[in-house]
């Protein structure tokens, strides 16, 4: 798909003919009643690239081919046709038997109906400040919608694929038909499989059962546990979260190592103060993220009060919630690490994608300062 859509997207003239293609398929639909007419419908669009970090990027890529499938063939052709090179012609040509393939066709439907259902947790698990509760919800409701499209959803996707295959005229091949794998030799061939089983169990099954084995490996309930009685330490919403038995709970459970039973004795008791100080200290009213409450902790002096609250906040700032911050790093790696400075050590490539990382943190520091400190440091012939 990534190599269909970069071909097509490579050209300004071929996005041209993508949009000319376009129009007339929408025009065509419309006046067979295949699509309703209305104020702001049947817009032309463009062909989605993935981002190699941004999960919801993959699910629009798939949406934008899916709604201009017919579009992309007819410019396929035409490169078969017209094309200006034979790299260029035969790359074409391969992109064009592979989408009129029933395969291609079963595989991206059936992405675009598992995406679709996990899209609304990866913007959620994406978001910078993170709403706990509600982010482990959407892991239970994409678990049960998983399990229902696994259990109910295979016939109903079949159909739609055939559909499909049958307006763009895309050979079907017979559901009770042996399954030829590989070349079709028969040396390669694993048991009597059917073609219908091939589709419903070695791609359909094994899919949807790769993605609830991932969900159950990464949300356990030991983890899921974690997180939500984690929340009851966010200040969001004036600490509507905030409950007494869930944070000792947390400790209790998750650390007894950082705290022995006195202190333990002791965090019920800080909890108590806390819940009536701290909560209703204005200087707290503002806060959304556990990391803005130890900064305020700190700031005010009250983490010196409540040093076995402040311990367990610091605690639960080490836990890797959000994602936000693997995603920049990942996408702030491609522009640190370019083609000039591949051979850069660790240390250094960590300490740029810091600065880089972190650009409002830095904004307030002197370069005057920076190498003046660097000059200093011992003697050297000229002056920097």
């Amino acid at each position: 798909m990534t190599t269909i859509i970069n071909l097509i997207c490579a050209s300004p003239k071929r996005h041209t003919e993508l949009h000319y293609a376009q129009a007339i398929e929408i025009a065509h639909m419309v006046a067979t009643g295949e699509r309703e007419t209305s104020r702001g419908a049947n817009q032309i669009g463009n062909l989605h690239r993935s981002g190699t970090t941004r999960w919801s990027s993959h699910f629009d890529s798939i949406c934008s081919l899916i709604d201009m499938y017919g579009a992309t063939i007819t410019v396929l052709e035409s490169m078969v046709q017209e094309g200006s090179s034979n790299s260029i012609r035969g790359e074409a040509g391969g992109c064009l038997i592979v989408m009129k393939s029933f395969e291609f066709i079963f595989i991206l439907y059936l992405m675009h109906k598992i995406m679709g259902i996990t899209d609304l947790l990866c913007r959620a698990l994406q978001q910078k400040s993170l709403d706990i509760l509600n982010a482990m919800d959407l892991v239970s409701t994409t678990k049960a919608l998983l399990q229902t499209l696994r259990d109910a959803g295979f016939d109903l996707l079949l159909a739609n694929v055939q559909f499909v295959c049958t307006k763009y005229e895309i050979d079907i091949p017979h559901m009770n038909a042996s399954y030829k794998n590989a070349t079709g030799r028969s040396c390669q061939q694993q048991g009597s499989v059917t073609v219908y089983q091939h589709y419903h169990y070695d791609i359909f099954n094994s899919t949807i059962d790769f993605q609830l084995e991932e969900l159950n490996s990464r949300f356990n309930d030991e983890t899921v546990e974690l997180l939500v009685l984690s929340s009851a330490l966010e200040p969001k919403d004036n600490f509507k979260s905030f409950k007494v038995d869930a944070i000792y709970k947390l400790a209790e459970k998750f650390y007894p190592e950082d705290f022995n039973e006195q202190e333990m004795y002791y965090l019920r008791s800080q909890l108590e103060h806390y819940q009536i100080d701290v909560i209703r200290h204005e200087s707290f009213q503002n806060m959304s993220t556990i990391s803005e409450l130890c900064r305020g902790l700190a700031e005010t002096n009250k983490s010196q009060h409540y040093h076995l609250i402040d311990r367990l906040i610091r605690l639960v700032l080490t836990l890797p919630v959000s994602t936000a911050t693997t995603e920049r790093t990942f996408s702030a790696m491609k522009h640190v690490k370019t083609v000039l400075r591949n051979k850069m050590k660790e240390e250094f490539l960590i300490d740029s994608m810091m600065i880089y990382i972190e650009r409002e943190l830095v904004e307030d520091i002197d370069l005057d300062s920076i190498i003046d400190e660097f000059y200093s440091t011992k003697h050297r012939r000229v002056q920097l």
